[in-house]
């Protein structure tokens, strides 16, 4: 469902103002709306979201244990090999790669069921809800793909919902590594590097257009140099 943007310089006084809540550090007065007036906003198709979080839940199960082989059985088996990028399949199937990365994909996770109404809220300040696990295939019980997504029953956010909390993620990303750089304390329980993982899920589910948007990227593709 394609909507008209919301009114970005609305959204960003809001996500500021949640900024000063948590007694955050905030950004410049040049620092740049995620979107413009007159965009349109929509979420990426549920099934491919859905696919990108069983890709996700596969990866920290290889992190945990998982033999390669069953982690690619079980991607197979699930029509999924065409989803996984060439940097996780690398590391599903001979654990190659930076380990620590894939590991921090559990915020992404999280913020991907998010959008998919799998979580009530995604609160800066708390880490992810044990609660997870229950919505995620149950792999090593044979649960497959397409029976998982007849379980969860996903019910996406609005696409306005979503554009406004990757509006506040894309200000406490900065906020955070504000932070970490002036050795300052956090609000909560979570670190700059679960609100970058967080940010990126957000930045690949929510599909910006516009004249000055290009098409939505790959999930290695997603930008967060800004």
């Amino acid at each position: 469902m394609r909507v008209p943007a919301p009114d970005p310089r609305e959204v960003r006084d809001a996500s500021l103002d949640e900024l000063s809540r948590l007694g955050l550090p905030l950004p410049p007065e040049q620092f740049p709306l995620v979107w413009e007036p007159g965009d349109e906003i929509e979420l990426r198709p549920t099934v491919e979201i859905e696919a990108r979080m069983a890709v996700l839940h596969v990866i920290l199960a290889r992190c945990f244990g998982m033999p390669a082989q069953a982690a690619m059985s079980w991607l197979l088996n699930s029509h999924l090999v065409d989803m996984v990028t060439p940097p996780e399949w690398q590391f599903v199937m001979g654990g190659r790669g930076d380990h620590r990365s894939f590991v921090l994909h559990h915020d992404a996770l999280f913020s991907l069921a998010w959008v998919l109404g799998l979580t009530k809220q995604l609160d800066p300040t708390l880490p992810v809800d044990e609660r997870l696990v229950e919505r995620l295939p149950h792999i090593a019980g044979g649960e497959s793909f397409e029976h998982w997504r007849s379980r969860i029953l996903a019910a996406p956010q609005h696409p306005a919902d979503a554009a406004a909390l990757l509006d506040l993620h894309y200000c406490l990303d900065w906020a955070y590594l504000e932070l970490e750089r002036d050795g300052r304390s956090r609000p909560g329980l979570v670190d700059a590097n679960a609100i970058g993982q967080r940010r990126w899920a957000l930045e690949w589910a929510v599909v910006l257009r516009g004249p000055y948007h290009d098409e939505p990227p790959g999930w290695e593709e997603v930008d967060l140099s800004t």
